[in-house]
């Protein structure tokens, strides 16, 4: 679901009107009309802040497709063609993706 249809289901459910909403969040009607139409796509932050204002919390999960990765013997061949130094940098990417993850959720 984009971010847009959750604050419009949401507003809804709860029984705000943008007006409200926008009372509640700190910002213009015009901004959850735009957000809600999918012109703007708001930030976690933001967002965060919308679903906040209704008594709502943004929870992000993930789960593993089937087949992939581990599974996959394509991948695990790519994977085995790199250099030392190409699989470290790798390593070291998802790292920072990990770490930028850990930080956006500890700032909640």
């Amino acid at each position: 679901m984009d971010p847009g249809s959750l604050v419009r289901e949401l507003r809804r459910r709860h029984g705000l009107t943008q007006d409200r909403l926008a009372v509640r969040a700190g910002t213009s009607q015009a901004f959850i009309s735009r957000v809600e139409r999918g012109e703007l796509s708001p930030t976690i932050e933001t967002l965060e802040r919308l679903l906040a204002s209704m008594g709502e919390r943004l929870t992000i999960t993930t789960e593993r497709l089937p087949g992939m990765l581990d599974d996959d013997p394509e991948q695990l061949r790519d994977a085995r063609a790199l250099t030392p130094s190409e699989r470290l940098e790798r390593a070291m990417a998802s790292s920072r993706f990990a770490a930028s993850i850990h930080g956006a959720a500890a700032r909640r």
